[in-house]
């Protein structure tokens, strides 16, 4: 290995072999959404963007729209220009005529003993319709205005989403394992008035009160100067509090007593614009603050709708299950928005993929007869080493299985494939962003055949290009890693980032600009900052983050947000955050501290400092691991140097730290931290490798 840090994504070699390919069985093709290969023609670049006309002729528009793609003010492009919609009248009122007795969404609580819960669309046509009516009427709230909603894995926050979409109202739902702080900073800087709990919620076989979390949001939000006028507050279980936490009087109201106001209300869908926001949904950043990730109504639900059908193969008769939280875009895209806007039945599940044990993912296959199963490789890898022939024991059939979130090494994948689906289910392997709003590279289910480790190609209409450091392409096959950027916009991407379009603009879009006056959309390259290398079959091989963002079991921690709450804890001096590897959460945070003069009880810091990090951020943030040392390994201009941070909690080579101003320092911590004796060094990920090189 070298022992010179590389800069450059070019120059990263690439070790591993090119898997085999895996056919897609007859009996799937033969039932495919998407089984014509003239669909590569219609997608072609010469006909970009009326393409995504196939897309958007999926919904109803009240008003056709007259321009589908406006480059004028780029790269902030406006798509299906003149045409309006409503995305909750496309999710549930449309189908009505044909599936009002269907199920619409099927809740699983994690508890065994206690009954799954069947909504059929009309059923959901009327909460959607009440809650709606309570939004407008007690709450006040219009077109426009932003709620922020910080529940769990139950059935009301689909029917919250919706009943804010109906009315127009921008919706920002918080991961419901974030802290109450977290919620309450977006809640403030998205302008929140109104909040959306619940009170408890059963996770790992624990009741969590979570109601706790509003008190602590509401408090947060005010101090950045925002004010929360109301906290509506679901039950759990109708006519029981599972809370400990007071209601406080004229701030916080249950839902079941107000909707007692509001039986059979009926609200007209609120006919919006094309580029009128549907929701924010926020990402963490490396500047330590969250960012509000804005996405347009048509756009998005057009490019949702269609990429459901033809990736995810969801037909109306299917029973769909995506085992991802709605708190990410994952269930905002492919839980609400894109199955049920295609009429399908969506299961819900509120816990954990392994409790009580490592059978229960498909004993609820089999419950309900799941034939599409969507899950990430975090979930893979915890299942396979909890139970890995536990699949075996169970009756159920899947057709379809998608893995999201984070690239998944073949090892894992031929599990997925042999053991889970059976050797008959096909696997669509997506790479895709919370900016991106759906799938930017997968395989054509029914068309591609699949390999292992590889995403696949770019999805329809998705022209993909990877870039050296200088702006040069990177071609297929050259076995060299780089930046893997997009070339053209399409009808999912985010807007802007709410309140921050200079952001927005630097952050994507400027480092591979090839000319800031131009407004042909071929000069504006979507710049992704993930790492990857493209095979000579036009399939890509996502590496991971070039920035210093954690992927944690497919959810995207910045370090600097959590070296930001390690310094809020008064001992503490400086800290910083590595990606350290993990058997089953891909990636965790490992923090180093360093403590201030006469500050002895090391042991004591570092709970505090986890007890701090879980407070502020949530338990998904928690370490793996917290390293009080000396000092940190810093440049002679101050600079952290977290490549090196990451070297030794993953034992890899630490290459060249002569130039430091305080190189001894390292091989202290190496010892700290791995021991005295010789350690034998790993290659280390790519990602990891190249964590740090960009600081």
């Amino acid at each position: 290995m070298s022992t010179v840090a590389r800069t450059d994504a070019s120059h990263i070699a690439v070790h591993w072999k090119e898997e085999d390919y895996v056919q897609p069985s007859p009996k799937f093709v033969g039932q495919a959404n998407l089984s014509d290969p003239a669909v590569v023609e219609r997608f072609k670049e010469e006909h970009f963007p009326e393409c995504f006309r196939e897309y958007a002729d999926m919904l109803a528009w009240d008003r056709y729209w007259h321009t589908t793609l406006d480059t004028s003010n780029p790269p902030f492009w406006k798509w299906f220009v003149g045409g309006t919609l409503n995305a909750c009248y496309n999710c549930v009122d449309r189908h009505l005529a044909k599936y009002k007795n269907k199920a619409a969404l099927i809740f699983v609580p994690e508890s065994e003993t206690e009954p799954t819960y069947t909504l059929t669309y009309q059923e959901l046509y009327i909460r959607v319709n009440e809650v709606a009516a309570v939004l407008r009427d007690f709450c006040g709230l219009k077109a426009g205005d932003r709620v922020t909603i910080h529940m769990p894995m139950i059935l009301e926050l689909p029917i919250t989403m919706l009943a804010c979409a109906r009315l127009g109202i921008v919706h920002s739902v918080v991961f419901g394992g974030f802290s109450g702080e977290a919620a309450g900073l977006r809640a403030a800087d998205s302008g929140s008035r109104v909040m959306v709990y619940a009170d408890a919620y059963y996770r790992n076989g624990k009741l969590i009160d979570h109601k706790t979390s509003a008190d602590i949001a509401v408090q947060t939000a005010a101090n950045e100067g925002q004010t929360i006028d109301k906290v509506l507050v679901w039950r759990r279980k109708d006519g029981q509090d599972l809370s400990n936490t007071a209601m406080v009087s004229g701030r916080d109201y249950y839902m079941e007593d107000l909707l007692e106001r509001f039986r059979r209300a009926k609200v007209a869908p609120v006919s919006v614009g094309a580029e009128h926001p549907l929701f924010l949904m926020y990402t963490s950043g490396t500047t330590g603050k969250p960012k509000g990730c804005q996405h347009r109504t048509g756009g998005y639900l057009a490019y949702v709708t269609g990429t459901s059908k033809y990736y995810q193969d969801i037909h109306p008769e299917d029973v769909y299950w995506c085992m991802a939280d709605i708190g990410w875009i994952t269930g905002h895209s492919y839980i609400v928005y894109g199955p049920l806007a295609l009429a399908a039945t969506s299961v819900i599940y509120e816990g954990v993929p392994n409790y009580p044990d490592a059978g229960r993912c498909w004993r609820i296959a089999e419950q309900l007869d799941v034939n599409i199963f969507h899950t990430s490789p975090t979930a893979i890898r915890l299942l396979r080493k909890a139970g890995p022939d536990e699949p075996l024991k169970y009756n159920y059939r899947f057709k379809h299985m998608t893995t999201v979130g984070e690239p998944i090494e073949p090892e894992s994948w031929r599990w997925y494939w042999e053991v889970v689906g059976k050797r008959e289910a096909v696997i669509v392997d997506t790479w895709w962003q919370t900016e991106t709003g759906g799938f930017l590279c997968t395989t054509k289910p029914a068309l591609d055949p699949m390999k292992a480790g590889s995403t696949g190609p770019g999805a329809l209409g998705i022209y993909p290009i990877i870039y050296d450091e200088h702006g040069k392409e990177i071609p297929a096959g050259a076995g060299r890693a780089g930046n893997v950027c997009i070339r053209n916009p399409w009808p999912g991407i985010m807007q802007t980032i709410w309140k921050d379009n200079d952001r927005f603009v630097r952050q994507y879009y400027s480092k591979y600009c090839k000319d800031p006056k131009s407004t042909d959309w071929r000069d504006w390259p979507y710049f992704a900052a993930d790492g990857a290398v493209l095979a000579g079959d036009g399939y890509y091989r996502i590496l991971g983050r070039v920035d210093d963002v954690i992927n944690v079991a497919g959810h995207r921690l910045g370090t600097k947000e959590i070296e930001s709450a390690c310094l809020t804890v008064p001992q503490v001096a400086e800290a910083a955050v590595v990606p350290v590897v993990d058997e089953i959460k891909g990636r965790m945070p490992a923090i180093y501290a360093s403590l201030k003069p006469d500050v002895t009880d090391g042991a004591h810091v570092s709970e505090q400092i986890v007890a701090t990090v879980e407070t502020i951020i949530g338990k998904i943030a928690r370490p793996k691991a917290v390293h009080i040392v000396p000092d940190l390994p810093k440049t002679r201009s101050g600079k952290i140097m977290r490549r090196i941070l990451a070297a030794i909690s993953n034992r890899m080579d630490t290459g060249d730290v002569t130039t430091l101003a305080n190189p001894e320092i390292v091989e202290q911590i190496r010892k700290q931290v791995q021991g005295e004796g010789p350690v034998e060094l790993q290659e280390g990920p790519e990602d990891v490798k190249r964590f740090g090189e960009q600081e």
